[in-house]
Parts: C-alpha cells; structure tokens; sequence
C-alpha cells in the first residue's frame, strides 16, 4: 500500500484540485484518488471538450463521473481557432495544452491547482503540452509518487476501477502526419473510422490519416483477426471517406508518428 499512499501524499499537499478528466486510464486513477483522498468538495474533475475528443469518449466520462459520484463538469477549448495549432507542427499539443490551460484556469478557486495525469512513463516521450502546463504551474502528482503507466493499471485493477485495462485513447489529431492541417472534417473521419473498427469488436485501435489513405494499427496479437475479416474492416473505414485501407504489420505504437521528428 505504500505506492497508494504515496499518491494520496502528493493530492493531499495541493489541497484543492482541478483534475483534467479525459477518461483515460491516468486521468480516471487520479480523479478517483483524489477524490477519495480529498472528497469531492476539494475536487473537481473537468472534460475538455473540442473536435478533438470523440464523442464516445465524452459520454465514457459523463458515465464515470456517475457511477463513482465525482464533481464532473465539461468545459469547451478553442484550439482550433488558434492557427499555431491547426498548422500541426511538432509543437501542436503544446499550443492544445495552452487551450486547456486557458479553460481550465477560471474554474480554480483560491489555492485550488490543476493536475494532469501524466505518469513517469510520459516524461521520456515527446511531450511538449507537458511543458506547456508545467509554464502554468500545473501538477503531476502521479510523477510525484512514481507512478509508471503499469503502476496506474495495476492499482486501477486493484481498487476495482472499470479503466484499469482501457486501451490508450489520445486526441484525435494525433492521427495527423506532422504537417497535416487540422481540421474538423479530418478529425470527424477519423472518428467514424475508429468508431467503425470498434463496432466490429477491435477496442485498441488507431487510424493514421493519409489524406485519402488510412493506415490502421492495432496491437500486433489483432492483426490475424484483421485480416480475417479483411471485407468488414475495408468497408468500415471506407464509410468514413476513407479510398484506400492499409494495415501496418508492425502494430499499434503510440506516439509512432515521433519517428518523424526523430524521437520514436
């Protein structure tokens, strides 16, 4: 128990926070310690909403916030009225975590911080929305008890937390090439495309948007099955807009399209 309390330690010495609530795996482990550790009164967990998060997503929120009684609330961002973000360069989640900053700031009351659910695990990737929240003086208080990405899933599993196995789900633009603009209609196709892919059963899944090609990647014990059902697969990601469906042999890897800039 000693990793558990660590934890609570590090909510317990910002006393008041406003936890960002994506519904991930981090996020929901934080939001639910630290609602434990401080009760709801001193915590608040808050879903940023924009054509960035699918909408199965927002509603996976809506019901976790229910069913484990958090103070849940959404707010909108303006990323992509920023044309620094929509032009998708290396530094796009720098200026996306800027956004969230902005919205997130107002709901803090006096002593009240914002927290992130990154894990140890996060600190060695290309992260620049790290830095963009750290500029603000956000906190990470599962870096601050050594928490790894297993760790998150591990005590998920233990307290009995739905999330403790939920596959990884990042923005959608982080289906985009480096240089590909963002856009709403983008992002919506690759939304139905995902959202196609899971309806046949894959629950890990991405769809790396080529213009009029995608390349789907599931984990690499998926690609059998995939293959199998070739036709199904092909017809899914083509009703979103989709001309041409690739399969990348070598499987999901998140954060896979840092090869570009070097750093994956």
């Amino acid at each position: 128990m000693a990793e558990l309390a660590a934890l609570a330690a590090a909510v317990s010495r910002h006393g008041e926070l406003v936890v960002a609530f994506s519904g991930g795996a981090d996020s929901a482990f934080l939001a639910r310690v630290a609602h434990d550790t401080l009760g709801p009164e001193r915590v608040r967990a808050v879903t940023a909403v924009s054509p960035s998060l699918a909408a199965a997503e927002l509603e996976d929120c809506r019901g976790l916030a229910a069913e484990w009684g958090l103070r849940w609330s959404t707010v909108e961002t303006d990323e992509m009225e920023r044309a620094a973000y929509r032009v998708n360069d290396a530094e796009r989640c720098y200026h996306c975590k800027s956004a969230l900053m902005d919205a997130l700031e107002p709901l803090c009351g006096a002593g009240a911080v914002i927290a992130l659910g990154v894990n140890t695990d996060d600190l060695g990737d290309h992260r620049p929305g790290q830095r963009a929240a750290g500029e603000r003086s956000a906190v990470f208080p599962l870096v601050e008890a050594g928490f790894s990405k297993a760790d998150v899933r591990e005590w998920s599993h233990r307290l009995g937390l739905r999330t403790w196995d939920k596959p990884a789900a990042a923005c959608l633009a982080s289906r985009l090439p480096y240089g590909t603009e963002v856009s709403v209609a983008v992002l919506s196709r690759v939304e139905r495309a995902e959202a196609g892919l899971r309806s046949l059963g894959f629950r890990s899944v991405r769809v790396r948007h080529y213009e009029r090609t995608a390349r789907v990647e599931v984990p690499v014990e998926d690609l059998a099955a995939i293959l199998e059902r070739r036709s199904e697969v092909v017809a899914a990601v083509r009703s979103a807009g989709y001309e041409y469906v690739t399969l990348d042999l070598e499987g999901l890897r998140s954060g896979n399209l840092n090869r570009a800039l070097g750093r994956a």
